[in-house]
């Protein structure tokens, strides 16, 4: 009879032992799933991450870039106002200019020695010294370039002449004088400029000449 019941009873410890392997089994399946759903998150937490990290940069770029543009802004307009500054005179000073071209012409063909002219040569000299005073007091310069290099951005040539004793490419006459406001051209000076001499032509007769 003891023999009879050690049968089941074995049975019933195997059947236990399989729902103890089936148990762990589905456990471990289970914890492998937890695993697997961890490390996606994980991996999902640094993409977002990531993501987070480039956009931030991306907007740090676009704040550094915009600095930089107000910056350059604010420096265009500050230029803008300084030059507007500087330069608000330039249609005035233009108007100026062929008055003192007058009076020094003026000044040039008044000759002879009576009291007329005297008076009148001093009258003119001390309204050109006047001028030259606001001039200078504006920073507006003359450009009277006798004897320099030919300038092509202050200088106008009129003529071009061989002069003898002159450099050419420099200025031997000024017809009417240039001016600069702070350095900006207001009127270029109209020049006569040197040039070479030309080559005489040869006097050796050629070959036929002496056939």
């Amino acid at each position: 009879m003891n023999t009879d019941q050690a049968a089941p009873e074995s049975q019933v410890e195997i059947e236990a032992k399989n729902e103890d392997l089936a148990t762990e089994a589905i456990a471990e399946e289970q914890q492998t799933t937890e695993l697997t759903e961890h490390e996606a998150t994980i991996d999902e937490l640094k993409q977002a991450l990531a993501q987070a990290e480039q956009k931030a940069q991306d907007n740090w770029d676009k704040a550094v870039r915009a600095q930089a543009e107000m910056e350059n802004l604010k420096r265009r307009t500050q230029r803008d106002l300084e030059d507007a500054h500087k330069f608000a005179l330039t249609a005035f000073a233009k108007e100026l200019l062929p008055v003192v071209d007058s009076l020094e012409l003026g000044l040039q063909a008044a000759t002879g020695d009576s009291a007329e002219v005297q008076k009148f040569r001093e009258g003119s000299e001390l309204t050109i010294k006047q001028f030259q005073s606001v001039f200078a007091k504006f920073n507006i310069t003359v450009v009277d370039p006798v004897g320099q290099p030919f300038n092509p951005e202050h200088h106008q040539a009129m003529v071009m002449q061989a002069v003898e004793g002159a450099e050419p490419n420099t200025v031997v006459n000024v017809f009417q004088k240039g001016y600069l406001l702070n350095g900006r051209l207001l009127r270029p000076a109209m020049v006569v400029v040197a040039k070479a001499a030309e080559k005489p032509a040869s006097d050796t007769p050629s070959i036929d000449e002496q056939a």
